[in-house]
């Protein structure tokens, strides 16, 4: 296929679903110098963290919402109870809320071998609860990581995570230009920071711990907003030194697509992707960040978003994820951890 001129790539893709894309990272910020990091960790190196992270293969998994969901980034309304899943293991951003559809589906064609189940997240109300803003806004679905291991990960323990992620067919995409769904950390950091201190909450700045959520994008941009003649998608990466987004690899298929992050214990954040569900490699690598121009100093957990116009009318882009996982190199002791084959995984 990737002999294909782009004429034969497009109709191809209307043919198949699949997105005309390159894979070639064509942005010169896409790697950046690794003579000021540490050499990069492939995501699901080392050994597997037990206890954390799912692979939705219980036929009784289930979510429960408590709704309405928080909205705290928007009005500052946090509305307990928050949602969370009965095994434990997800519950509800406290900032965005959870996703409209949280769902145990059959895994698509082509996912893991043994897979029998994976999850679907879909939402059309990703605003405040009973409105809608004709605005761009996302939900959160948080993996329970720090408080199932009872302390946070520190980057000298090399952590990453694993994702594995089904894109439908472009047809079934939400019509709109913009980010779908997110794939990204949590991670402290000492910085400076606002803090409000005093009877009067007067602000000023101080060293604190920052939390900031570096990861992948799924963008898409719809012909008909751009009136170029064809859907065209990428992996939007957050963030180069200066906080800022930019471009990374182009999408060429839908289908099943292996996300993974990784720390070193310099605190850079390193970004890997590849279609299939194959494990990631060195070959699967796209940059290298210190996001913010932070060093990251710990590991809160990984979540998802899921993005929608929130316009009452259109639901987003329904993404399914399987089999997320987290990985330590130098696990701290009385940690309980497996090997990092798959076939193990499914033979829980």
């Amino acid at each position: 296929m990737l002999r294909m001129n782009i004429t034969e790539l497009v109709l191809a893709g209307r043919r198949s679903g699949w997105v005309a894309m390159s894979l070639a990272c064509l942005v010169s910020t896409v790697v950046t110098d690794q003579a000021n990091g540490q050499r990069p960790v492939v995501p699901g190196t080392g050994v597997e963290v037990q206890g954390v992270a799912d692979d939705f293969e219980d036929p009784n998994w289930r979510y429960v919402f408590n709704n309405p969901k928080s909205t705290e980034d928007i009005d500052e309304n946090q509305r307990a109870p928050m949602g969370k899943s009965t095994n434990g293991r997800w519950y509800e951003g406290i900032k965005r809320g959870h996703p409209d559809v949280v769902q145990r589906v059959p895994t698509p064609a082509g996912g893991l071998p043994g897979s029998k189940g994976a999850l679907l997240m879909r939402s059309k109300f990703t605003g405040i609860p009973g409105r809608t803003s004709g605005t761009m806004h996302q939900d959160d679905f948080i993996c329970n990581v720090q408080y199932r291991m009872k302390r946070r990960i520190d980057v000298s323990e090399v952590p990453s995570v694993t994702t594995r992620v089904f894109l439908p067919p472009v047809a079934e995409w939400e019509n709109r230009s913009g980010p779908h769904f997110g794939f990204r950390l949590a991670l402290e950091t000492t910085a400076m920071i606002e803090q409000e201190t005093g009877f009067f909450k007067l602000k000023k700045k101080e060293l604190g711990n920052e939390i900031y959520w570096p990861g992948m994008f799924i963008e898409f941009e719809s012909k008909d907003q751009t009136r170029r003649a064809d859907d065209y998608a990428y992996l939007r990466i957050r963030g180069n030194k200066n906080g800022g987004d930019f471009r990374g690899p182009q999408i060429t298929t839908t289908g099943w697509w292996t996300l993974g992050l990784s720390c070193t214990p310099d605190g850079m954040v390193h970004y890997y992707a590849s279609p299939g569900v194959d494990e990631l490699d060195e070959n699967d690598y796209i940059t290298s960040q210190f996001p913010y121009s932070y060093e990251a100093e710990r590991m809160r957990t990984f979540f998802y978003n899921v993005c929608s116009a929130d316009d009452g009318q259109r639901w987003s882009t329904s993404f399914i994820v399987d089999d997320p996982k987290v990985y330590l190199v130098r696990p701290k002791g009385g940690m309980k951890t497996a090997n990092r084959s798959t076939q193990s995984r499914r033979s829980r």
